[in-house]
């Protein structure tokens, strides 16, 4: 089973940026379109940002120009560059393939957008 460490959350002003990255821990991850997911308390976990092997990128229209995903997959790493971030950004930050999700979730990384 793979597993993912997500990291880089933090506390943030808004229109700060953020730097989030997910870690494998096997390389077979490149094989998949892989995603970046939020969720609030109370809410549905949302999918925010897709990647796909080709490196083809989709995003939810709420952060369509702010955050770009990216891979690296020497370092079977992806990554969530988020700019120009605003307190409805706030959420618990996770990674995973797309949907159906073929992984365990990780713990997720928590990103506070507050002044």
């Amino acid at each position: 089973q793979v597993q993912l460490v997500e990291s880089g959350g933090g506390l943030v002003q808004p229109g700060g940026s953020l730097r989030l990255s997910c870690a494998a821990s096997r390389s077979d991850f490149r094989l998949n379109a892989m995603g970046w997911y939020r969720q609030v308390p109370g809410k549905t976990r949302e999918q925010v940002a897709l990647i796909t092997p080709g490196d083809n990128t989709y995003y939810e229209d709420s952060v369509k120009g702010r955050f770009t995903i990216s891979r690296d997959n020497a370092k079977n790493t992806v990554y969530l560059q988020m700019n120009s971030l605003k307190s409805e950004d706030t959420a618990v930050y996770y990674c995973n393939t797309n949907l159906p999700v073929r992984y365990a979730w990780g713990q997720g990384t928590q990103v506070t957008v507050s002044s």
